[in-house]
């Protein structure tokens, strides 16, 4: 399993009038813990594109428990219980400055080859790396 975790400061543009976390930035959050656990695994996104390789999202299931509020520090845990095929699931929690789960979730990202513009398999460079978590 690979944990990954990302602290983040809720800034004044992340929330509504009433200071609290807007709900659609909760999307862009998960995003930032993703691309973080993947700099932490060794290698950033741009060098998977570089390999041909995009990761679209597939779908994203969010569950609000608690609000978030302006200034707050947020802990994001990406994390990773299965080897990823052609789908790639990520879990998503995040943690507001008191350690109360405030959010969670799933997205689901797919490998897709941008030659031929279809769906592949996880390359082995990522799948090599990710077993050393396992």
């Amino acid at each position: 399993m690979l944990v990954s975790e990302t602290k983040i400061r809720v800034y004044y543009e992340d929330t509504d009038q009433m200071g609290i976390v807007y709900y659609g930035n909760y999307a862009r959050y998960y995003e930032i813990g993703r691309t973080e656990m993947i700099r932490q695994m060794g290698f950033t996104y741009k060098q998977i594109e570089e390999q041909k390789i995009a990761l679209p999202a597939r779908s994203l299931n969010i569950t609000y428990i608690k609000s978030a509020y302006y200034d707050d520090l947020l802990t994001i845990r990406t994390i990773i219980d299965t080897l990823p095929k052609v789908k790639f699931p990520i879990k998503t929690e995040i943690y507001n400055q008191h350690g109360e789960l405030i959010n969670k979730g799933e997205t689901v990202l797919v490998f897709f080859n941008a030659l031929t513009n279809k769906p592949c398999a996880a390359p082995d460079f990522f799948i090599d790396k990710m077993k050393e978590f396992f």
